[in-house]
């Protein structure tokens, strides 16, 4: 042990970064205490491009980022205590849920947020899912080769995550100081739906959703969480599905009472 850390876990991390230094030819000073090179790591790692990278990397980075998943307090859906019929909610790191699908907010690029650590769940997912994650949305995205629609969602693997699956959709963005118009409210609405639809599609058993929109996009989260839950109802009495579990992933105290309110009346 060397400060609570196993050595092979502190080599694999003084290899990712000397790697990912080395890729860009840069010379910096590299901390010498373990979370502050933790740190340095998911800040390489947010701003690589989606290039080539060696298997050797990939295998170091994939025993590392999962080692890390399996000390945290994964919460698969019969763990959620709060239920209404299909519908959960549950309160803590999207990142930890053990479940078929994960949503994230990304934005219309689709190749997760290059802002150093920033705290945004685009940023959280990719981080916690690994290097691969960002090169798959790459290869969507040059198929495509159009930023996404707002309001659509495609699915791609959850790699170092607990979950099967990530589908990203790109919600609204409202201006500051201005009220979502109807457009807005439909293009929130089809981002939910869209995830049901590809979730459906490839008989996922659940999905968890984030509080798309809501952060940095500016889109007030009572009406968001209306939208949601309506949307979401609406599809499962509606829609012949595979879904057994619909999971509302709230972070904030403010967004846990709204849904708890909306949903239980509570």
């Amino acid at each position: 042990m060397q400060g609570g850390i196993e050595i092979n876990t502190a080599e694999q991390l003084d290899y990712l970064i000397n790697y990912l230094l080395d890729e860009r030819n840069e010379k910096i000073n590299v901390p010498t205490d373990y979370q502050s090179k933790r740190a340095l790591l998911r800040s390489l790692m947010n701003v690589r491009l989606p290039n080539e990278i060696s298997n050797e990397f990939l295998k170091v980075q994939d025993e590392f980022l999962t080692a890390e998943t399996l000390t945290k307090n994964l919460t698969s859906p019969s763990d959620i205590d709060e239920v209404k019929g299909k519908i959960m909610l549950w309160q803590g790191d999207i990142t930890t849920l053990k479940v078929d699908a994960i949503v994230n907010a990304a934005n219309s690029k689709l190749l997760g947020c290059f802002i150093p650590q920033h705290n945004c769940i685009d940023n959280v997912i990719h981080s916690a899912a690994g290097l691969q994650l960002r090169d798959e949305c790459n290869t969507i995205m040059k198929i495509q080769n159009v930023d996404e629609e707002v309001g659509k969602a495609k699915i791609t693997g959850a790699y170092n995550l607990p979950s099967k699956y990530v589908i990203h959709t790109v919600g609204p963005q409202i201006p500051q100081g201005f009220k979502p118009s109807d457009r807005d409210i439909d293009a929130l609405a089809s981002c939910y739906k869209s995830c049901l639809d590809i979730a459906t599609y490839n008989e996922l058993d659940s999905i968890a959703f984030c509080c798309i929109s809501t952060g940095v996009f500016n889109f007030p989260q009572d009406l968001a969480a209306e939208i949601a839950i309506r949307t979401v109802e609406e599809y499962l009495s509606s829609t012949e599905t595979t879904l057994k579990h619909v999971i509302f992933n709230v972070f904030t105290d403010k967004d846990y009472l709204i849904y708890k309110k909306l949903l239980f009346g509570e």
